[in-house]
């Protein structure tokens, strides 16, 4: 006798689908931004703000596609992300590095990143869904304006996280919490803008990351994360 599977079981496949299709659209976005900012602007410094594993791999891809000659700097305080880093750095390649430091704590971040980048120079700074890991929505503007104001006019912010438009989302942001014990708060889309206040928006603004795109209205998954691209004035 055949049984029909349980709510359990269904949920688990909802929350995999759309873990899925996260993954996918935030990866379109980064190569998407990378290419703005790489090759369209001609940016060739980047910091990639808060990295988890296994964004470390598919950013180091995506830059060294569009400007194999860039500088790029991570920071993160996982274990993984260093030992990677690390392993990239014996092959070589000596554009790359990474800080050890928790994403919470920026002033740490911009007191070391000009050991491997010209703050002289244009940088592009990147935040891929890190932020919802920060609780407070003023602790996130803080993190974001502290590096922002480090870095030299011409420069650009890139930057997405979660929102609260999708009550699935919402709840497959608690069971994220409950299985991996790392919070993640999806935020109102106003929060999130606030991050561009005092910078420039580029086309098309800041909207859904399945929407940053020319890519057909058909080929893009509805995602409740938000965020866009600007420059510093």
């Amino acid at each position: 006798m055949e049984h029909e599977p349980s709510l359990d079981v269904d949920a688990e496949i909802v929350g995999m689908t759309q873990v899925t299709i996260y993954s996918m659209e935030s990866r379109l976005f980064l190569m998407r931004t990378m290419r703005f900012m790489a090759g369209e602007v001609g940016i060739r410094q980047f910091l990639m703000v808060g990295t988890r594993w296994p964004e470390v791999q598919s950013t180091y891809e995506i830059v060294r596609t569009f400007a194999p000659e860039a500088k790029l700097v991570y920071t993160s305080d996982d274990p993984l992300v260093l030992d990677h880093v690390q392993a990239l750095l014996t092959t070589d390649d000596r554009t790359t590095t990474c800080i050890s430091s928790d994403l919470g704590k920026p002033e740490r971040i911009i007191s070391e990143v000009g050991a491997s980048l010209d703050t002289t120079e244009p940088i592009g700074v990147m935040f891929m869904g890190t932020l919802g890991h920060i609780p407070l929505p003023t602790h996130m503007l803080h993190i974001v304006r502290t590096i922002m104001a480090a870095m030299p006019s011409s420069s650009y912010l890139a930057l997405w996280d979660g929102t609260t438009d999708s009550q699935s989302y919402v709840a497959l942001c608690e069971e994220y919490a409950r299985a991996s014990g790392m919070p993640y708060y999806p935020r109102v889309r106003d929060e999130i803008r606030a991050a561009f206040d005092g910078f420039e928006l580029v086309d098309p603004g800041f909207v859904s990351i399945a929407e940053w795109t020319a890519r057909p209205a058909s080929t893009s998954q509805l995602v409740s994360a938000y965020g866009g691209v600007a420059r510093k004035p």
